[in-house]
């Protein structure tokens, strides 16, 4: 049983703060998805290449990875609350870098700026959820991640289509959310003790303790075709939809990350009874056959029918985050939970980017259908070995209960 201050708070309390956290996510990932519609925006007003669109998406993972590697446990030893005070105050300046930025030199260092803060924050918020209410936990961590991703995504192509100063806007609105934030951390008590080991858990360096490696194990091939999914929509998703399916609007840029994003949110809600094991080979299938669905439709020139595999693959997306985070929120003690949680998007963030830059890049030589295709392919290859890989998890752990009982016969 936890021994963090939050097992003393009042229930009524700690739900309240316990939503507050949630909102935090959600507002800190919707702004790591709102320069995707605007990245065509920036293009058009500053004339740069394709290849350069892809830098400036790799330099954000680059620096999100190195903060993961670097702080992603520091919350453990020092508390969550300054870890989160710090990520606010870095993601603040990424805002106004972002407001004020002129050039392509400065969309970069915003980003990446924005990369480190996201990075930093995001383990501690998903640990300060487990501590708060443990069960609970697996269901926000899965669902707040995809809800703010949609949500900037959306809110973002609908200031750049409807609204003055698209390229502006929409940074002064996430300025006002964050002042929100702040009042937040202000009334958030620290849920973890203080622990020795700070300055060494800064070495970068991923670490799973022993009696946990086999459960973290079985998450990673639909962790990896989850978030690889997300990245292909992210990246190459608003593109597609205008040079591809020829649809110009720059709302439709947003509602194609929407789309997957908030089915996948939804389908962690109404997944939420299940248990994480259960949903690991059905999310890895829907993953696949979702993603199978809206490559035959882009081949078509179907929106429609890209959008039907699209919400196939949004419920498989949404189920393997239930299924990752609900068995990382079960076996995570007090003391490694921002450690582990900085494992599991470590990752995450390597399957989100990785296929996404070498598709980025690919794409300058080949072109952008051929590109979509293949990178959709890899995803649908990553969904058939989650289902695959819990199907053999299953048959070693039949063979091992069979086993003594023919040995007792």
């Amino acid at each position: 049983m936890s021994t963090a201050p939050a097992d003393a708070l009042d229930p009524v309390r700690r739900g309240r703060l316990f939503a507050a956290v949630a909102g935090v996510v959600v507002l800190f990932l919707a702004a790591s998805s709102v320069p995707s519609p605007l990245y065509v925006v920036y293009q058009a007003a500053w004339g740069f290449s394709a290849a350069t669109l892809t830098l400036v998406f790799a330099v954000y993972v680059l620096f999100l990875l190195a903060s993961l590697l670097v702080v992603g446990g520091l919350s453990d030893h020092v508390g969550r609350r300054p870890v989160l005070a710090a990520a606010l105050v870095v993601q603040t300046a990424a805002v106004v870098l972002f407001l004020v930025a002129s050039n392509v030199t400065m969309l970069l260092v915003a980003r990446a700026v924005q990369g480190a803060a996201t990075g930093a924050a995001i383990t501690a918020m998903a640990a300060t959820l487990v501590d708060l209410h443990p069960r609970r936990a697996g269901l926000a961590n899965a669902a707040t991640p995809l809800i703010g991703l949609a949500l900037g995504a959306l809110g973002c192509g609908l200031l750049v289509e409807f609204a003055p100063a698209p390229t502006r806007l929409v940074w002064i609105v996430l300025l006002a959310g964050f002042a929100v934030v702040a009042v937040v951390l202000a009334v958030l008590p620290e849920t973890a003790p203080r622990r020795a080991g700070a300055l060494a858990s800064l070495r970068p360096r991923l670490s799973i303790p022993t009696g946990l490696r086999a459960d973290v194990l079985a998450i990673v091939p639909v962790l990896a075709a989850s978030w690889a999914l997300g990245g292909l929509y992210l990246s190459l998703g608003p593109s597609v939809a205008a040079q591809i399916l020829g649809l110009q609007s720059h709302l439709v840029g947003g509602i194609v990350v929407t789309l997957l994003c908030g089915v996948g949110a939804l389908s962690a809600v109404v997944a939420f009874r299940r248990s994480p094991e259960s949903l690991l080979a059905p999310a890895g299938g829907l993953l696949a056959v979702g993603t199978l669905i809206t490559l035959g439709a882009l081949a078509l020139g179907s929106p429609l029918g890209t959008a039907a595999g699209t919400v196939v693959a949004g419920v498989g997306f949404g189920s393997a985050s239930l299924a990752c985070f609900g068995t990382l929120a079960r076996i995570a003690a007090p003391e490694n939970r921002g450690e582990l949680m900085a494992v599991a998007y470590t990752i995450a963030y390597l399957a989100f980017s990785v296929p996404a830059v070498v598709a980025g890049f690919a794409t300058v030589q080949v072109g952008l259908q051929p590109v979509a295709e293949g990178y959709g392919l890899v995803v649908v290859a990553l969904g058939l070995t989650a289902v695959v890989a819990r199907a053999l998890v299953v048959r070693a752990r039949s063979r091992r209960t069979a086993a003594p009982e023919c040995a007792e016969a």
